[in-house]
């Protein structure tokens, strides 16, 4: 469903205006005025390029509520990921053995697949380079610090680790 222009001015709206709000952290009239005034100029300039699909979706309490968790599943998988990381940067003999796999992915928003990818990237040791679809299948290529499984569905597993269910429920 195409959000209207209108939907997707709000939208943006309260996103910049909540955003504004947690930065400043200031409840003056103000600070509060000027946030909402800020807000709406970005909103209506850059709601076109922000929203492409149903505007209010992440308003919807289950979807939000899996946001908030995600951010918490995402800082263990971070973690995990920066201890391997300095683990293999201290040990003296390096072991890495670095390349390129081409992984499934299981997502059929554009708002999901991005964040995965992103997601990925932002975990040290990955870098999702790449974003394909074949034969109505996506799948990305990602470059891994250590490349211990050669198989697509295995490696995919090791890569994205739990970080792919969790943005369905968001983005399904």
């Amino acid at each position: 469903m195409k959000p209207t222009k209108f939907s997707s001015i709000i939208s943006t709206f309260i996103f910049c205006y909540l955003l504004w709000i947690l930065f400043t952290w200031t409840f003056t009239t103000q600070e509060l005025l000027a946030g909402a005034v800020v807000s709406l100029l970005v909103a209506t300039l850059v709601s076109r390029f922000f929203i492409h699909e149903n505007a209010f979706h992440l308003f919807n309490p289950a979807k939000f509520i899996n946001l908030i968790l995600y951010v918490f599943v995402f800082l263990k998988e971070l973690w995990k990921a920066n201890v391997d990381v300095a683990k293999r940067a201290l040990n003296p003999n390096l072991p890495v053995n670095p390349g390129i796999v081409k992984v499934p992915v299981n997502l059929e928003s554009e708002y999901g697949m991005a964040m995965l990818a992103n997601s990925i990237t932002l975990t040290p040791g990955t870098i999702t380079m790449e974003i394909v679809e074949e034969n109505g299948k996506n799948y990305y290529y990602i470059h891994w610090i250590d490349v211990a499984e050669t198989n697509r569905e295995k490696a995919g597993e090791a890569i994205k680790g739990t970080l792919e269910n969790w943005i369905r429920r968001i983005w399904k």
